[in-house]
């Protein structure tokens, strides 16, 4: 009898029938499954070193368990110092038996040696089914001796599915045990409790009372002018006798 990996037991014995129960596939054919496993690694120094590709290259097939291949350039970028056809990252494609094995290995494995894990996150999907995965240190996997490796560095991994839509999609990782973060578990921030505002004070400041105004000095009547030519003062009687007596003389 030949072997098969545990994840793809369950998946034929178990999986399949929960998934046609949930969402009330009419047949077999239309349950989604995993298709592949793409782990890719981008090697932007080794532009400079080259050596970097091969310890890159080594690191990511002890973690997948098959040979990784070299990703290289596809235009020149003079700022860079790139040129067509430099190698510039890793990848490896992951089908069939390798594929469910490694899986196994990263949900009960590596995965619970992250460093503060709490969950994978549930938005990494692309809406047509497909689920990348972000790691940022390669470390976590028991393959990679931390006394051999170059310097810290992360990797992507991407699970291409048959579904036709992301709640398919994450409903078949969930039941292979990738194991999403709950909306509910989710960190919620601590509510301080709302300092009451203060009053606004008031200004207090009175208006200074108007000065009233000096009521205006009366003007003085005017003098009215004598007419010219006629004589403001009557001539007195001992003025007469006066003038008559130097008539005489």
């Amino acid at each position: 009898m030949s072997y098969i990996p545990r994840l793809k037991k369950e998946y034929k014995s178990n999986i399949v029938s929960r998934l046609i129960k949930e969402f009330s596939y009419d047949n077999v054919m239309q349950v989604p499954k995993l298709e592949k496993i793409v782990i890719s690694k981008g090697v932007g120094a080794a532009v400079n070193d080259k050596k970097l590709i091969d310890h890159a290259l080594n690191e990511v097939t002890e973690i997948s368990g098959q040979k990784a291949i070299a990703t290289m350039s596809k235009k020149d970028v003079a700022s860079f110092k790139l040129r067509k056809g430099m190698p510039v990252g890793v990848k490896v494609t992951l089908r069939g038996e390798r594929m469910y094995e490694f899986l196994d290995r990263f949900v009960t494995t590596a995965l619970p040696r992250v460093r503060d894990f709490n969950g994978v996150k549930n938005t990494g999907f692309d809406g047509r089914g497909n689920y990348n995965l972000g790691v940022t240190e390669q470390i976590i996997f028991p393959e990679i001796n931390i006394d051999k490796i170059n310097k810290i560095s992360g990797m992507d991994i991407t699970f291409v599915t048959s579904a036709n839509s992301d709640t398919e999609a994450m409903q078949l990782l969930s039941e292979l045990g990738l194991p999403f973060k709950k909306k509910d578990e989710r960190p919620v921030a601590e509510t301080k409790p709302s300092i009451k505002e203060t009053p606004e004070v008031e200004a207090a400041v009175e208006e200074t009372p108007e000065v009233e105004e000096t009521p205006e000095v009366e003007e003085t009547p005017e003098v009215e002018e004598t007419p010219e030519g006629e004589a403001a003062v009557e001539e007195t009687p001992e003025q007469e006798d006066i003038e008559e007596n130097n008539k005489e003389d």
